[in-house]
């Protein structure tokens, strides 16, 4: 084969440019994933991030509006008063919780990633979720923008998928199960030399036959996804309850004013200091050398 003339290289060249320049992607590496914007900031904004002492231990919380900064004293989230139980000189209590998530928008919101940048060896974290999980995991066009709710992950605890192109985010998605993005988190937390501890869900207002909603799927979900894991949990939802079936419903109903699920600010600090009992009684840890 004769060599290639000046002229078939120059226009080799010319060609190879104009084909760059009309497809640009074509040679481009992999884009990096970043996370999904949150939908909801212009109404409900990030809570601010107070400055952690790097000095001292770290106490996580990753949950929903059932543990996040809620409006006051008609709505609040348990991790809210949970702070004021601890010697803040000894130990950092970081409220990451966010009002809306379920386990699977606190990871693709970048939510559990920013956890992760200020976790440490000898932190612990908070895990509950379960709530909004039930949502639809996609929407159909037919629903008004302001109803779409696409949160939910897929039931249960396996490795199964489901693909979609997110109405809400207007990117392709791949969904999980529940227990898979809590084993994600667990995973993560240990990775980090940190101690993972996920809690059962809150008690909703609920009553039958002179009984208040005990468990539900996701705290049973989050119990095995526990003992499988090795992480410490601790069955919040029926320490609740038993003490509100002592309480009575006509008292308890005083303590969710607004719907049957978010609890106002006596019914936040109630489940704060249940969850402070069972961790000070769980032998693995040592949280009570922080408690006031």
């Amino acid at each position: 084969m004769s060599p290639r003339t000046p002229f078939v290289s120059s226009l080799l060249s010319v060609l190879v440019a104009l084909f760059l320049s009309l497809f640009p992607t074509a040679h481009a590496q992999p884009a990096t994933l970043t996370p999904t914007p949150a939908p909801d900031l212009a109404k409900n904004p990030a809570p601010v991030r107070a400055p952690l002492n790097p000095a001292l231990p770290t106490l996580f919380v990753a949950g929903d509006s059932t543990a996040a900064r809620g409006r006051g004293e008609r709505q609040q989230g348990w991790a809210e008063p949970f702070a004021n139980y601890f010697d803040l000189s000894k130990i950092n209590l970081a409220n990451r919780a966010r009002s809306g998530r379920s386990s699977r928008t606190f990871v693709t919101e970048g939510l559990w990633d920013q956890l992760l940048a200020d976790l440490k060896p000898g932190d612990l974290v908070l895990i509950q979720f379960g709530h909004n999980d039930g949502s639809p995991v996609n929407e159909d066009e037919s629903v008004p923008p302001a109803a779409r709710r696409a949160r939910g992950s897929l039931p249960g605890l396996g490795d199964e998928t489901r693909e979609i192109d997110n109405i809400i985010t207007k990117k392709h998605e791949i969904i999980h199960t529940f227990g898979w993005y809590l084993r994600q988190m667990i995973a993560d937390t240990k990775a980090k030399g940190a101690t993972p501890i996920v809690l059962s869900l809150t008690i909703r207002n609920d009553w039958k036959d002179g009984k208040i909603e005990r468990s539900s799927r996701y705290s049973r979900w989050s119990a095995e996804t526990a003992s499988t894991t090795g992480a410490v949990f601790f069955d919040l939802s029926t320490a609740v309850a038993d003490q509100l079936e002592d309480l009575g419903a006509e008292k308890t109903a005083a303590l969710y004013p607004q719907d049957h699920t978010h609890f106002n600010a006596a019914g936040a600090d109630l489940h704060a200091v249940t969850v402070v009992s069972g961790l000070k009684k769980t032998p693995t840890l040592t949280l009570a050398k922080f408690l006031k």
